[in-house]
Parts: C-alpha cells; structure tokens; sequence
C-alpha cells in the first residue's frame, strides 16, 4: 500500500511538471545522458597512465576483435585488422621517418582507410598528426603546412602531383615527404607501402607515449578559410574526448552502423564521427566523398542506421529525383549541423522518421548545444546542466562597428530573450580555448576581456544566435555574413531563406556588396536555379517585396551554375562580395532591382550610373 501511495505521489509529480514543461521527460533524458558522460570523464581524469581515445580503441579490440570496424567499398577491416595494420604503419614510420615522441606529421590523404592507420600509428608513437585538407594547393598548402612544424609529410597516392608543387619548399625546410605508394622515383620523395608491408604487426609499447596526458595535442585541425587562409586549431586530447561523447548523447548505440563520407581532416568527419565511432565501438562505412546520387542506395548496400550532415547536404539530397524507394531504408538516427528549417520538413516528409539531431559548436570553440527536443530549426536547447557546465551569454553586438555594445561602464550588456546577440562563452579550466597554432594574433582575436566583470576572458565565437522563451537556440548569422544597410542589420540567412520559397530558386548565397559613396554594404544573392528553369524575375520580385522591408531585399542577383562552397559544404562568401556586381567583370547573369519595377538585367550602363552616384540606392 505504501509503495502504491509513493508511486502515485511520483506520478503526479511528474505530469505536473509535464504540464508546466512539455519537454520534461526529454530534458530528463538528456541530462541523465550528460552525467553519464560526466561520470565517465571523471573515471578518465583519474586513470593512470592517462586513457586516451587510442585506449580505448584498444580496448575494443580486446573485447571485439572480429567486429567490423572499417567498411570502405568493397572491402572491410576488423578492429583487431586494424589494429595490426597501424601497428605495421606505426613500425615502419618510426624506423624510416625517424619519429620520437611529441613530433609532428603532417597527413595530406583523402577518405581512405591509409588515413585511419596512419592517425592510429601517431597515436601509438605518441606523436601529434596535422590533418590537412587534401583541396588545398601551393601557397595554402604551404601555410598550412608550416603552422604545425611537420617534420614528416605523408601524401596519398593520388595527390602526388600536389606534393611535387611544393616540394622544393619542403626540402629547403628539411622535410622528409612520403607517399603511400609501392615506389617513387620522384628525388625528395620516399615510398611507405612497401615499407609497411615489410614491418612487424607486433603491438607497441605504451612507453613510447607515456608523456602523453589531457592536456597534450592530438591533432590540428584547420578551419574552413571562408575568410582568409585556414588557421590550425589545436585540438588537445580532452577535447577529443569530450567530442567523442557527442554520439552517445544523441543516442547512437554500439550496433549503429555509421554512413561516414565527410572530410576526416575536419572535426565533423574525424571527432564527431570516427573518433566518436570508436568510442562507442560501432561500426564505419567509409567514402571517399559525398555522392547525393548514390546516398540512399549505400545506406541500403551497407544497412546503415546512423549517418552524419553538414551544410547544404540534406538539402541536395532533398533535391535528388523522388523514387518509389525513397523510404526504403534503416537509417534512424542523423546527426550534425548546419540544416534549415524548410529542408529538415521536407526531409522528414520525404525520407520518413529519421531522429534528427542538430548540434552547434566549432571546432576550436568551448561550448556547443544539441536539439535533442528535435525542433525544426533550432541548433540546440537550453538545459539547467548545460549552463552548470559551461557559462555563457549571448551579447549585444554592433555590426556595423564590428564591436559589442558595451554600457556606461565599459561592460558588454546581455539580450534579452526573443533577441539576437553574439555568442560568447566564458574560458575556464573546464571549458578551455586552446586556441591557434603559431598564430596568436588571431587567438588573441577571439578572445574578449572584462566581459561583465574586470579580469574575466571569453570566448568570441563570432556567431550570432538568439535563445526563444522555451530555451531553444536558433543560429541568426555570423559576424561578417551580417551587414547593415540603410542603418539596419540584415541577416543573410534570413534572407535566403526568402528566396528559396521561390520556385525557380535551388540554392541562394547572400552576402553584401560595397557601393561607391555609401555607407555600409547592400544586398545581394547568388542563385543556383532549379534544372530546367529560368530566373523568374516577377516571381522573385514579388516575394521579397511582400516579405521583406526594403533594405533586406537583394538589390543585386547573380546566377551562377554552382554555388561555390567550401569541402565541409559551407558558402564562400568573400570572394563574391569582393567581385561586387560590375557586368565588365562578371560574366554571369546579373539582375538588378530597379525602384517599383522589379528585376532588371544589369547593364554597363546602369553600373557607371550607380558607380557615379546618379543612381541613388
């Protein structure tokens, strides 16, 4: 009778505070998720020597060592298979590279299985891998290069005309280059097949990474460069870890099969995914990029349940030919960044059930969030361990400036709920920015001192969000992306997602363009349009004047036939606002909004009238 009393006690504890909060079981759920993760870095913390990730690999591959670990087209590799074979790797790099604990080496190799052993075999000699974008060529490659001071490059086989480019630089700087290839018989350039195949598969001792601890660099990781050259972010391994847990908290389990087909030089496809992979001893289908045409029919192939998104990806899939199959599928679980609201309906509709779990952070960055609740369009949701965990605050931010509002007293001022601010989150030992490497202007850059109070330091995350009622977390803009025009802020994300109710319009890309004797910066698109379409320019018009104040609507269009994206999927704005609207320069369609008439095709004419000022905007 008594447990009877209790129990329905409980229960009416409970709907009371469902009633109050519709969200209450799934906050529960979320936060019995994060101690768990709470309690398992605890345990880490204390184990001595240190646990790494690459430990916990090891484990698994005592525990199960015949299980699937890698599955890259048609072959696949056991954890204990890799184990060896990055053994073999680690062997063979040691005696030819000459490499000691602590150093770096630099790994320019696409989506290949090479990748994983050689990131493993680092990891057994205790030594630090600098994980280049395989995109990048000559002065890119080079200052990426020399951020990480390499002594050893390794180089895929395909990307051998690459490495040639640059390589008088790297033998004048002493760097020993090695390409995964059988043989070579370019001067400057060692084979490392051969050698591998010639090595022991014998373990190696720990003792060759016991100065390895929390603090230590794992990886570098370069940002996208959508505003300049990539900077190395150092990546230490607590933050390995703390990223690896990501998977679990969305719910991924240990018989997921994961769809990894993102760069695994950027934090997505190598933290969130493979680390996150073995750190939940699931197993990985490996690509070696993303195909839309080919997605669905992988997803069968392989039964993937799990996959990963960032950017634009879901919206080219939604984009792909319906078929009668679309539906046909086990995946249950996606997770990642960067979807808007009308594709994440459209996707579900399209696609079924699939849990879709939004996250938010960067990949130098201290904070992020998770839309564990699955609301379409938020990055994320506020939760009472969450801002136990990390504090941090959304400020006023002044974008035409470029600079926080601050109050008489020289503090920044916090927003109100509803509104847009700049993100930034306070740098402590438990949420720590270990910044770029042999780059401290820009790490000084992202800093903010005397926030609310003297002698405090946060984190500028450069992005700007706004935090609802309920705590949900919607992404606005980046500093930079948002210009002001007529005294106005304009998010141009806002606005494209204006356009893309148009029907002609696939793809937008907005930014803002300087125009001779004005202030500020005024809109434009780019526009990728649907197959078999023209540019509807009444159409185009008509929308953005019923749903858009004046200032915010693009005075300029351009049609491009690809929207120029970075490999991670992320618009390239700088180089189009750099490039201006001028029709002698472009050779792209160009449109113009002329006053009460709609969209015009540009001309010489009506530049040299704008240029000259005869033409008021």
């Amino acid at each position: 009778m008594f447990a009877y009393i209790i129990c329905t006690i409980f229960a009416g504890l409970a709907l009371l505070l469902y009633a109050r909060n519709p969200y209450f079981f799934k906050d529960l759920s979320y936060m019995i998720s994060v101690l768990k993760v709470v309690l398992r870095m605890g345990k880490i913390l204390r184990q001595k020597p240190f646990y790494s990730i690459l430990d916990a690999f090891l484990d698994k591959v005592a525990k199960q060592p015949h299980k699937k670990f890698i599955v890259f087209e048609e072959s696949s590799y056991t954890y204990s298979e890799a184990d060896r074979l990055s053994n073999k790797v680690a062997r063979a790099l040691r005696t030819h590279g000459r490499l000691q604990e602590g150093d770096t080496v630099a790994l320019f190799v696409g989506n290949e299985p090479h990748f994983v052993w050689l990131w493993l075999a680092l990891a057994k000699l205790g030594c630090v891998a600098s994980l280049l974008n395989h995109n990048i060529r000559s002065k890119s490659f080079l200052h990426c290069f020399s951020c990480c001071e390499a002594k050893v490059l390794v180089a895929g086989a395909d990307l051998r005309e690459a490495t040639e480019e640059v390589l008088p630089t790297l033998r004048e700087q002493g760097v020993q280059v090695f390409i995964l290839s059988d043989d070579c018989n370019v001067e400057g350039i060692e084979s490392l097949c051969d050698k591998i195949q010639q090595a022991s598969d014998e373990p190696l001792s720990p003792q060759l990474r016991i100065n390895i601890h929390l603090k230590s660099p794992a990886v570098y990781i370069y940002t996208s460069g959508t505003t300049g050259l990539p900077k190395a972010a150092v990546i230490k391994q607590e933050k390995i870890w703390m990223t690896s847990f990501l998977q679990f908290i969305v719910g991924v389990r240990s018989d997921d099969i994961l769809y990894l087909y993102l760069p695994l030089y950027h934090s997505a496809g190598f933290l969130m995914g493979l680390c996150g992979a073995i750190e939940n001893g699931i197993t990985v289908v490996l690509k070696r990029k993303f195909s839309a045409s080919h997605f669905w029919n992988d997803c069968r192939k392989y039964n993937v349940t799990v996959i990963q998104y960032i950017g634009e990806i879901m919206r080219y899939l939604c984009n792909t030919p319906k078929r009668d199959n679309d539906k046909d599928h086990k995946v249950r679980l996606a997770m990642g960044n960067g979807i808007r609201a009308d594709t994440w309906a459209h996707f579900l509709q399209r696609f079924g059930d699939i849990d879709i779990q939004e996250c938010y952070g960067a990949t130098e960055g201290n904070v992020g969030f998770i839309n564990y609740i699955g609301k379409i369009g938020a990055i994320g949701k506020e939760n009472l361990i969450h801002k136990m965990g990390c504090s941090y605050a959304l400020i006023k931010y002044d974008t035409e400036k470029e600079e926080p509002v601050k109050d008489p007293r020289g503090f920044c001022i916090e927003v109100s709920k509803g509104e847009t601010g700049l993100l930034i989150a306070k740098i402590t030992k438990r949420s720590p920015f270990s910044g770029y490497a042999k780059n401290s202007q820009q790490t000084e850059k992202k800093k903010l001192r005397d926030v609310f109070v003297k002698g405090d330091l946060y984190f500028n995350s450069g992005d700007l969000l706004m935090i609802d009622n309920e705590g949900f977390v919607f992404f606005q803009d980046r500093i930079g992306d948002t210009f002001r025009w007529k005294g106005e802020n304009v998010a141009t994300n806002e606005v494209a997602d204006h356009l893309l109710m148009v029907n002609c319009i696939e793809e937008a890309n907005v930014y803002g363009v300087k125009v001779p004797g004005n202030e500020g910066r005024i809109g434009m698109a780019a526009l990728k349009l649907r197959e078999n379409m023209d540019f509807d320019s009444k159409a185009t018009y008509q929308h953005v004047k019923n749903h858009l104040p004046s200032y915010a609507r693009p005075r300029f269009i351009r049609i491009q036939d690809a929207l120029v994206v970075t490999a991670t999927y992320k618009q390239m704005k700088g180089k189009l606002a750099e490039e201006g609207f001028n029709p002698a320069v472009i050779t792209d369609p160009l449109f113009y909004l002329e006053d009460n008439k709609g969209y015009v095709p540009m001309t010489q004419e009506i530049f040299n009238s704008i240029a000259e000022g005869r033409v008021r905007l």
